[in-house]
Order: structure tokens, then sequence, then C-alpha cells
């Protein structure tokens, strides 16, 4: 190892080389967004961080953290005397020479101790297993100085919960984005292996709430990414990527053997199947040793898959397993599926995969999404979870808003991710949370070439959130939208007290003006913007949102129950029985139970007033998150309170979009009067129904 004092002037000169964060307040620097603290104490300055390691990752932590001082306490205190302390950074064994006795057992390979000592010029120490675990930790430690916390009895003991943390990409290689609000695909696919400085800046910021895996294409995978030329490319990226501690993984085209080999077929139990796709990972894993494995997406929405041969989805995944496990790949093979029978769609995957449990290999992970559906802005959990004790599961979240408005206003979806975890599967028994059933958590993201990265500045929170629950998911969102606020906007207290009740409110703001009581997929055909509920011809029958609310002179909702699809029986008996009663779960009536339009609410409201009245309650908290962000316009800095302020606007005249026309449209199939304390509809339904958005982001290329 170099010595100390030289690594030390080695650090220096790359920060001084480093390009530094951008200067305007446009949202570029995210929640590391390093401005300076008050110093009160000459004990409270810090002046950089010894490595006592050659891992890259710990010379990238001091770096980082050399970056961060600099910027947070800047020059000394006028008329002040400052010591002038350094963090010690390594592994217990690295440290031991220094008569710095650490102990790390249990913290496994990322996690991170970080405590306050005093001796040979360290006041600090940030100690782990690895290079990963000194990374994290010396990024907690940055949090709690950008905090103003104080430094002067530190005792901080983390490890993540999960050890597979990763962001999913929906880029192709021609940079569109499906499903993207935030311009182009970061990845400049011709121009690679050229490296974009933004690519630095996105690790920093992944690597930051501890995100390890990035999934850089599509899952509707465009085969050539498997091929020489872009695997050439996607080198690059990895080798930027690791001294952040992330893996890059791809998402294959399962029919790849074809696109690619020439071979005649796809089928997994054939011999030459099985050697191409040994001889691709052994290719691989030659280019990229520490390469994480592909993600696929089959039979699903047209992409091809093992079905074809009739083979199951345990076969189709194993053969590619097979080809990995050598190198200590993974899997994750999507569990997104539909369309395979005329079952209620919220049945068809538990029907596909349930029978399947303890058939697939120990490196496949299967990747679940939150809900049965798709997404939406409220669902209740997938029942698969808790129901594959014998295979290794992922939760999917979706960071990009595709169903809660994309990039108009304000969605926290730290609130639909925490209620997911938290969410009692009763499997095997109550008591059972969604978040100790699952091996790994996936995020779809929503990161973009817009110089704020997502589109919104407040979409930030939901890239941060992510990475924050999935390292530990008994966070609460609160807490997460406290910190995340803290860090991005301000610390002064009277903005914090505001914006964080916003961040709570935004996503059930959004399911009163959009989808109430229950209501699902009730947005327009393919963009998934705006309301639609009259669209019923589609071919596809459960493209239709029709078929979700199942509307009619009688009264409106999907019965799932006994008398209806029977969906609920996929679930323990215990959850079942709950979503058997109308009553024990208001918030999803609608999705369980075909309701009477005169059924008494808890409330004491008919259904037809109660969800009139949700309509109504959506568009005054948009209003008043608009006059939430208003108060604070004197403690946010201009550029950044104007671009949430405009998004706010759009936010209120796309709630009583939905609110309108989804009311006019309700009234037209339940033939009741619009209640008393109700404002009419602005326009007949016949307007509403030939409303066209245009130049929508996000649609399929």
């Amino acid at each position: 190892m170099m010595s100390t004092p030289a690594l030390r002037l080695l650090l220096l000169t790359l920060f001084a080389l480093t390009p530094s964060a951008a200067a305007a307040e446009d949202g570029y620097e995210l929640w590391l967004r390093y401005r300076p603290v008050r110093v009160t104490r000459p004990t409270e300055h810090l002046e950089g961080a010894d490595a006592y390691s050659d891992d890259p990752r710990v010379v990238t932590a001091a770096l980082e953290f050399k970056r961060a001082v600099t910027a947070i306490y800047g020059g000394p205190v006028p008329g002040r005397e400052l010591q002038r302390d350094y963090v010690a950074l390594g592994t217990p064994a690295d440290l031991k020479p220094l008569g710095i006795n650490v102990d790390a057992s249990g913290l496994g390979p990322e996690g991170y101790l970080v405590r306050t000592i005093d001796g040979r010029g360290h006041r600090i120490v940030v100690a782990g297993n690895s290079g990963a675990g000194i990374l994290y930790g010396t990024f907690a430690l940055i949090r709690e100085i950008q905090m103003g916390h104080s430094l002067d009895r530190l005792n901080l003991r983390s490890r993540p919960t999960y050890p597979l943390r990763m962001l999913d990409h929906w880029d192709n290689l021609d940079r569109t984005v499906e499903r993207g609000y935030a311009g182009q695909s970061l990845w400049n696919w011709a121009s690679l292996p050229k490296i974009d400085e933004r690519y630095t800046d996105y690790a920093r910021a992944s690597a930051s709430v501890g995100i390890n895996g990035v999934v850089i294409n599509n899952v509707n995978s465009d085969p050539r990414i498997l091929s020489e030329e872009y695997l050439r490319k996607v080198v690059a990226l990895a080798d930027l990527f690791r001294p952040w501690g992330i893996r890059i993984y791809l998402s294959a085209r399962f029919s790849a053997p074809i696109d690619l080999g020439g071979l005649r077929t796809a089928d997994p139990l054939d011999p030459a199947v099985r050697d191409w796709w040994r001889a691709k990972a052994d290719e691989i894993y030659r280019l990229i040793p520490d390469f994480g494995g592909f993600v696929v997406k089959a039979n699903s929405e047209g992409q091809p898959g093992p079905q074809e041969y009739h083979r199951t989805h345990a076969e189709g995944a194993n053969v590619i397993a097979d080809a990995l496990r050598p190198h200590g790949g993974t899997v994750f093979w999507r569990a997104f599926v539909y369309g395979s029978s005329d079952a209620d769609r919220a049945k068809q995957a538990y029907e596909q995969f349930k029978p399947l449990d303890g058939k697939f290999a120990g490196n496949v992970i299967l990747q679940i999404k939150n809900g049965p559906i798709d997404f939406q802005p409220r669902e209740p959990f997938h029942p698969l979870f808790g129901q594959m004790p014998r295979t290794r599961v992922a939760l999917e979240v979706q960071l990009t808003r595709e169903y809660l408005g994309q990039n108009t206003g304000i969605a926290y979806l730290g609130p639909i991710w925490t209620e997911v975890l938290s969410a009692d599967t009763c499997s095997p028994k109550c008591g059972t949370p969604v978040s100790s059933t699952i091996a790994a958590i996936a995020g779809v993201a929503n990161v973009g070439t817009d110089r704020n990265w997502t589109g919104t500045n407040f979409d930030q929170a939901n890239w941060y959130a992510f990475g924050r629950l999935a390292w530990n998911p008994h966070l609460t969102a609160n807490e997460v939208a406290t910190e995340w606020t803290r860090l991005t906007w301000t610390r002064d207290p009277r903005a914090v007290r505001t914006i964080v009740p916003m961040m709570m409110m935004s996503r059930e703001a959004r399911v009163n003006f959009m989808t109430p009581l229950g209501l699902a997929h009730q947005m327009a055909t393919d963009h998934h913007y705006g309301p639609a509920p009259w669209v019923c011809d589609l071919q596809q029958p459960s493209w239709n949102p029709c078929y979700y609310h199942q509307a009619d002179a009688g009264g409106i909702g999907y019965d799932r129950t006994a008398t209806g699809s029977n969906a609920i029986a996929e679930y323990m008996p215990e959850v079942a029985r709950r979503f058997a009663d109308p009553k024990a779960t208001p918030e999803y009536l609608l999705w369980f139970h075909h309701v009477p339009w005169d059924y008494r609410l808890n409330s004491g409201l008919t259904l037809w007033e109660g969800l009139v009245a949700r309509y109504d309650e959506g568009v005054a908290d948009a209003a008043e998150l608009a006059r939430s962000w208003a108060s604070v316009r004197p403690l946010i800095d201009a550029e950044r309170w104007r671009a949430v302020s405009d998004d706010l606007a759009r936010e209120q005249l796309e709630a009583l979009w939905w609110r309108d026309a989804s009311v006019a449209y309700f009234q037209s199939i339940s033939k009741r009067p619009i209640p008393a304390n109700s404002p009419q509809p602005a326009h007949p339904l016949s307007h509403y129904q030939v409303l066209r958005p245009p130049n929508l982001p996000g649609q399929r290329p």
C-alpha cells in the first residue's frame, strides 16, 4: 500500500482534476448538494480522509469526502483557529496498525460503522469489511455532516437488508426511453466507449444511497446488446461504475441464440442453445469479470420465451442460469405475464409461477411487481409474495411515474413502497411482511438527459427513497422524505415542516383524482396519460379501462371474491378473509368488489356520493399542494422554486381534467345526479372523449 501522505497527495490531485458540481441551482446536484454548514466548534471541522487501503472504492470514498468537506466547510471561520482533523478509512485489518481497533463483525460485505475516535490526527473512523462498506459508510458520514448533526459522539452501524439493490433502465439503443419522462437515455451508444461526465455523477448519486446494480437496457431487449460491438461499449460503463461499487447487468432477449447466434431454435432444452448461452456468458466475463447477470422478460407482451417451445419459465430461466453459474452471475426472471388465458389479469402471474416454486435454479431470482396488475397508483401486494418459499424472489417497483402523471406535479412514491414492504403476507404465518420474503429489490428508473436528471425536481426524491428503502426497508416514508428535503432543498425547519407533508400527501392526492376507492388502470391507451374510463373496445380485454371498473347500471368494481374471479383465493386465508370484507379494506373496495351505486360506505355516504367526493378531494389536494409550495418561496432558490410552481400548476389542471372526465363518464352509467355540494363537469362527456394530448414523453418507440 502506498504511504498515507503520498495517497493523500494523490487524492488531492485527483480532486483538483475532478469536474466540480454545477453551480447553478437547477437540480443537477441532487441530494449531493454540498453547501456550507455553519461551524460552531473547532472540533466540528474535518479536513479530509486518509484511505488506508488501495481498494478503488476506498480511494473513491476519500476523494468524495474531500470534495464534500471542501464545499461544506470552505475556509477557516473568521477569528477562530480550527483543528484540522482527518477521517480514517479502512478495514479492521487496515486500521489496526494505527492503534484503531474496530469490530466489523455482523456487518457483512457491504455494511459499515462510523465512529468518533481520538488519536493520531484522526477524529472519526469509517470501517467495513470491504471497500463497498467503507464507501457506503463515507456517504453516511457525509449525510450526517450535510444534515448538520453533531459529530462528537458518532456511532453509526448499518448493513443492507438485501444484497442486490438495482436500478432497471428501460433504455433503448437509439436513446429513446420506454416509460421515461426525463429526456433521452443517459447512455450515448454512438459515442461510447467515450465517457460522459454525467455517467460519473450518475454513479455517485446511486452509490450514495446504496444502489449496487444497474441494468442499462430495456427489458424489451434489442438482441444487439449482447453482440461484440456493444459489449465493448458496455465494458467502458462497467469500468466506470466499479469504483462506485456498482455492477452492470444486461436485459437479454430470450431469442438471442436465433437473433445473434444464427441457431434455428431458442428451445432451452436444445444442447446447441445451452452451448450458445455458455459461450456468450464466457465471452462477457472475459470482458467484465464482475458482470452481474441478465434480466429476462419472456412470454410477456410479445416477447419471445420458453412457452413457444412448450417449456416452462423455470426451464427457460435455468438454461441461462447454468451458463452464468460458474461466474457467479444471476438471472432476474420477470414474473410480469398476462394474456395467455382468459383468467382475471390479477391472477395470471400466480397461476403461471406458483406451480414452479422450487424448480428454479439457485442463481435465478423471480422478479415480481409490487402489485398483481401493473404499477397502479394503489394496488394490494402481489399474491406471489410469501407464496414461493423455495424460490428467491425480488420486489420490482417503478420510480418512473408511468401511471402517476408522468412528469407533472408531485408524486412521492415512498408511501407506495413502504405500504407493500410492510404488507402482511400471513405466509408462513401472520406477521410476515413482504420485506422479509424477498432477496432483492429492483426499481424501474426515470433518469435521463434532462438537466435535473428526473424530469421534475421532486421526482429526484423517488430515486433517493428507492436506494434508502432498498438498504433499509424498515425506514418510514416520512423519515426518508425528511432526509431528502434537508439534503436537497434546505435545512430551514420552516421549509422542512411544509415540504415533507406535501410529499406525504402527494401520492394520495393522485389516487383521489385518478383511481379512488380501489379503481385501477383508468388511464388512456398505450401512453397511460390522462383519463379514459370509457375505453372498452381494445383487442386485449385487459388493456381496457372498462375491464377494471366493470361499471354498469347496478354498480361498479371488479368482483374478485368467490362470487367473481376469486382472485382473493390466491392470498393466504387470513388475508383473503380481510379482502373479502368490503368494510375492512375501503382503500381496495372496488379492486375486490362490485358494489351497488347506493351501497353505504363507512363514511355514511352512498358509493356514488363517496366516489364523487374523492374526486373532489383530489382536486382540493392539488390546490393545497400549490398553496403550500407558494408559502416557501422566500426559503427556496428562485430557479428551482419556479420550476416546481409550474409543475404544480399543471397538476391542478390535470386534477380537474381527471375529475370532470371521470365524473361525467360514471354519471352516464350510474344515472345519479351530481351531489349538490359538488360542481358539475365543465364540459359534456363527449368533449373529454376526444381529447388527445400531443407529444407525450415515454411512449413506446
